[in-house]
Parts: C-alpha cells; structure tokens; sequence
C-alpha cells in the first residue's frame, strides 16, 4: 500500500512538472524574442509577409509562425486562445469580446490600413467599367448574361469567383455590396486568391474579386499599375459608369474613397503579459511598419500618402 502511494506521489509531482514547463515553454517569449504562432485573414498574405521578414530580420531572436487562412477560422483561433495575434479585415464583434471578457481577456483592435476589393476580369475581356449597383445585381443573381449590361458581349453567362466561402472578401460582398441580400447560388468559390486569378486568366466570362493587394506590381514604385495578367476593372459608385467617374483601385483614389469598395485592415491583440504578441503589434503600427504598407499600394493607417494625378482608362 505504501509503495502504491509512493508511485501515485512519483506519478503527480512528474504531472505537475509537465504543466509547469508546458505553461513556462508557452509563455517564454519577451517583447522582442521567442517563437508565437499567428492567425492571418488569407486575403492579406502578401503585405503581411513582406511585414514578417522584415521584422524577423530586425529581431533575428524571433519567430512568427503565420497561419494564413479563411477570416472565420482565424478568429475563431483567437477565441480558442490559440493565437493572440489576428490580423483581419474587422475587429471583434460585441458578443466575441464579451466572451473573452469572461475568460479574464481584453482584447484590441488597431487599424492597420485601407484595403481594396479589386474586381478583375480576362484580358480578352475589353468591358472594364461598371458600377456598385451592377455587380450587386449581379452577385445577388439578378443579371446572370453579360449582354444584361454590355450589350455588344458574346460572353455568355457571369462566372463570379471567391477565394473561399468563409473568407472576408465573400463577407464583404454581402454586407458592404449587397447589403445584406443573399449571394447567388451560381457562384464559385477556390482555394485561395492565387487559384481565383488563375482561374480568370483561363475563363473569359469570369469576374475574379480578390484583395488588392495580390495585385501589386512590385516593379513599379509609383503604385500606379498592377500585374498584366489580368484587367482590373474600374468601379463606379454613380448610376451609369463612365472612364471619368470610374475608378480602379490605386493607392490615390484609396485614400481619397473615390474608389467605392474599399474595406480597412486591423490587428487584433490578446497579450495580458505585452510579450511578443505586443512588440510585433508595435511594429506593425510603427513608422517602419506603416511605410512597408505605403510602399505596398494600400493606405496605411498612419502614414502620409503621397498623391499622384493620374486618370487611368
């Protein structure tokens, strides 16, 4: 009996030596070393993981293990405390807030940048102009033909594909475009921003709607063009669409909001401790951050933005 003790003791002083080094291996990182992992919204890989080098190269003793992945997983992680670093296209909602208020966390949310939702379409396509209210009407499945708006079209039907059913772009379509009208079951949805656009270069009746950010040249300083793979088209917020009221998705009319489908960019922080989670928040928000998304052709939050007067047809 008392040597089954004895093994019983044995048994619980090495269990509780575990979850004293299992909670002090989770929780070893500082403001500027050690290894965290991070959920990001899919749509922003590009601009994050030019920000992850970068910041990597800067604190050579860190490590920033991104989970890129649909927005409704990535908060979810956050909810789970998997991860205490989110970046996404919204901040919290009141209810998810009041959950982790409950679990004893303060989440914040810090604007990043101004996105854009780019509409892009085959090369062969030549009708690039069109307003909010057509591609609602053609989200919600009330225009199916591109004869419906550009009568001279030999196109056929509207092929209309998303990155993902659950990501930030197919809840901006719904919320911001169609206010709150359900999407078309005609629909097609990829695996990812990179299949969309490949996608529409091999489909000439397809419209693409990724994040503008997987559309940068990086070639071109002056953020004044995108990749030649595919046409982006120009959105209007009028009634009838014109190459003087239509506007692509370049950094100037992002900023000025003559573009109309614009969305903004957060990082949401869970870190009691301010360890990692919050030097890498720091960065991101900083100068050298902020000028990484400047030179990114989307607005950052607080950098000036230099303007420059173009009208692209």
């Amino acid at each position: 009996m008392n040597k089954f003790k004895f093994i019983s003791f044995f048994c619980f002083l090495l269990l509780v030596s575990c979850q004293t080094k299992s909670k002090k291996d989770r929780f070893s990182d500082t403001f500027t070393t050690g290894v965290i992992p991070i959920a990001v919204d899919e749509n922003l890989k590009p601009i994050i993981k030019e920000e992850l080098d970068v910041f990597e190269a800067m604190y050579p003793k860190t490590g920033i293990v991104p989970n890129y992945t649909n927005e409704v997983n990535a908060i979810n992680l956050l909810l789970k405390d998997s991860v205490r670093v989110v970046i996404a296209t919204r901040p919290l909602s009141s209810k998810e807030e009041k959950y982790l208020n409950t679990k004893q966390f303060y989440p914040h949310s810090y604007k990043l940048a101004t996105d854009g939702i780019a509409l892009i379409i085959n090369n062969q396509n030549p009708d690039s102009l069109i307003t909010v209210s057509q591609i609602r009407n053609i989200l919600t499945g009330q225009v199916a033909n591109w004869k419906d708006i550009y009568p001279k079209s030999k196109l056929g039907q509207f092929k209309i594909v998303f990155d993902n059913p659950n990501s930030s772009t197919v809840r901006y379509a719904i919320d911001s475009i169609c206010n709150g009208q359900a999407l078309s079951k005609n629909l097609f949805a990829q695996n990812s921003n990179t299949e969309v656009i490949e996608f529409v270069k091999k489909t000439p009746n397809a419209i693409g709607i990724i994040g503008v950010n997987w559309l940068g040249d990086r070639n071109d300083t002056t953020n004044l063009s995108f990749k030649n793979d595919v046409r982006v088209m120009a959105v209007s917020g009028e009634v009838t669409a014109t190459i003087a009221n239509s506007y692509k998705p370049f950094q100037a009319y992002l900023f000025y909001g003559y573009y109309p489908l614009t969305r903004n960019i957060f990082v949401i922080l869970n870190d009691p401790r301010g360890s990692l989670p919050t030097g890498l928040t720091s960065f991101l928000t900083s100068d050298r951050g902020q000028r990484i998304i400047l030179k990114s052709g989307l607005v950052p939050a607080t950098q000036p933005v230099r303007i420059v007067h173009i009208k692209d047809n």
